[in-house]
C-alpha cells in the first residue's frame, strides 16, 4: 500500500459498500495485471456517488488503497476533471451548459434564474441542502439550446420561466419529465418535420413508383 503525506480530516471515513466494492472490481477486471490504475475514473465516480455527490479525501484515498496507487495520483486526478466534485453538493446538482449556442440562447438568464429563486452563488449549496448550482463547458445539447443537467438528467429548450417551475416540482418531489420542455421529440424541428411529410405506406403503388420498384420501372 502506498503511504500520503496527506493532511485529511480524521473524522472522515470512508470505504466502498460490498456492493460498490464488487462494482469496482469488475472495472478493475478489465484491465491486464498490474494495470488496474487505469480504472480510477471508474471507481472515484462509484466513490462520489455513495459518498452523496462528492469525493471527500478519504473517499480519494480509499479509491488509492483499492487501486494500489499512491494517494497523490489519485487526487491530481479529482482534481483535473471537473465531474468530480470537492466540496458537499445538493441533493439536485443543477449544471448550467454556457458554451456558444446556449449562451447565445439564454443561458445567462438560466444561471439568473437559479441563483435568485434558490438564494446562492455558484457552487453553493442552497440552505435547504437540496441545490447546487454551477456552470460547465458543452453538454454535448447544442441543438436543443439552452439546456441544463440536473444529476444525471437532461432539461432542454428551457426558458427561466420553465426552469423555475422544475426547481419547484424538484423541492416537493414531484417527477419531472426529462429531455425537451417544449413538447418536441428529441431534436426533431420545433413545430414538427418540415420534409418528408408526405411519405405513403410502404409496399403501396406509389411507393414502389417512388422508388422505382414498381411496373414500368
Amino acid at each position: 500500500m502506498k503511504i500520503t503525506s496527506y493532511r485529511r480530516d480524521p473524522s472522515q471515513e470512508f470505504s466502498f459498500t460490498p456492493e460498490n466494492l464488487k462494482k469496482a472490481k469488475v472495472f478493475m477486471a478489465r484491465y491486464p495485471d498490474g494495470r488496474q490504475a487505469s480504472a480510477v475514473i471508474s471507481l472515484l465516480y462509484i466513490a462520489q456517488a455513495q459518498n452523496g455527490g462528492w469525493v471527500s479525501p478519504a473517499a480519494i484515498e480509499h479509491v488509492a488503497e483499492v487501486l494500489d496507487m499512491a494517494p497523490v495520483r489519485v487526487h491530481e486526478v479529482s482534481t483535473f476533471y471537473t465531474m468530480f466534485n470537492l466540496k458537499p453538493v445538493g441533493k439536485h446538482l443543477i449544471q448550467v451548459c454556457r458554451t456558444t449556442p446556449c449562451w447565445l440562447r439564454g443561458a445567462a438568464d438560466l444561471t439568473r434564474t437559479c441563483q435568485d429563486k434558490l438564494g446562492v452563488g455558484l457552487k453553493e449549496m442552497s440552505e435547504d441542502g437540496l441545490f447546487t448550482v454551477m456552470e460547465v463547458e458543452c453538454l454535448g445539447a447544442c441543438a436543443n439550446a439552452p439546456m441544463v443537467q440536473i444529476n444525471d438528467d437532461y432539461y432542454e429548450d428551457l426558458t427561466p420561466e420553465r426552469l423555475s417551475e422544475i426547481i419547484d416540482d424538484l423541492r416537493d418531489g414531484k417527477e419531472v419529465p426529462v429531455g425537451p420542455q417544449t413538447g418536441r421529440q428529441g431534436s426533431a424541428p420545433e413545430g414538427g418535420p418540415a420534409t418528408l411529410t408526405d411519405v405513403p405506406p410502404s409496399g403501396s403503388k406509389r411507393a414502389k413508383e417512388d422508388t422505382g420498384t414498381g411496373k414500368g420501372a
